[in-house]
C-alpha cells in the first residue's frame, strides 16, 4: 500500500505502475486485502483473446452448416430432420453476389480517389497553403563552429531541383 501513497505511482485497474527508481529492488507483498483491490492479480484471458476464440468457433460453425446445406442432398437432410431451409439457389446467389459487391466497392474507392485527385497541370500540386520555401540562413551565434555542421530548416524541394535530379538538364542555380 506504501506504492500508491508516494506521487509517482499510478493505480491502473489492471496493475499498480511505479515510475519510482528507488523502489525497483524492494519486494512487493500482496496481503488480502490488495488481492481484492487488485482483480489483475488473478490470471486470466483478456476479453479480445475471449471474442477472438469465441468468432473463431463461431465463423467454422456457421462455414461447416452453409457447406453441408449447399452439398448435402436433401433426402439426407430430410431423414435427420432438417426440412425448413432456404432454397440452393442462395447457395451459389449469396457469395455471388458478395464478390460482386467487394469488387465494385474497390471500383468505386478507386475512382473516387480519381475525382477527389486534381489534375497534374493543376498550381495545388506544386504549391499549398503549408508550402515552405527553402532558405539558406541558419540563426546561430556568429563565430560558432556549429555554423557548418548545422541542419538546415525543413522545406520543401523546389520543382527545378527535381526535375534536374530526375531528368537532368539545366537548372535555375
Amino acid at each position: 500500500m506504501e506504492e500508491l501513497d508516494d506521487g509517482y505511482s499510478v493505480n491502473s485497474p489492471r496493475r499498480v505502475l511505479s515510475f519510482s527508481k528507488t523502489k525497483k529492488n524492494q519486494k512487493r507483498t500482496t496481503t488480502s486485502t490488495s488481492s481484492c483491490r487488485h482483480p489483475s492479480s488473478v490470471s486470466g484471458p483478456k476479453p479480445s483473446e475471449v471474442y477472438g476464440f469465441v468468432g473463431s468457433i463461431t465463423t467454422i460453425v456457421a462455414t461447416v452448416i452453409f457447406l453441408a446445406w449447399a452439398y448435402v442432398p436433401e433426402p439426407w437432410l430430410h431423414s435427420i430432420g432438417i426440412s425448413y431451409y432456404p432454397n440452393r439457389y442462395w447457395a451459389l446467389a449469396l457469395p455471388t453476389y458478395g464478390m460482386v459487391a467487394i469488387v465494385l466497392a474497390l471500383a468505386f474507392y478507386i475512382g473516387l480517389n480519381f475525382i477527389s485527385t486534381p489534375s497534374t497541370t493543376s498550381m495545388s500540386m506544386v504549391f499549398d497553403e503549408v508550402t515552405r520555401e527553402a532558405t539558406d540562413d541558419v540563426k546561430l551565434p556568429p563565430g560558432d563552429q556549429q555554423q557548418q555542421e548545422a541542419i538546415k530548416p525543413i522545406s520543401d524541394i523546389p520543382v527545378y531541383k527535381v526535375n534536374h535530379l530526375m531528368f537532368g538538364g539545366d537548372s535555375k542555380e
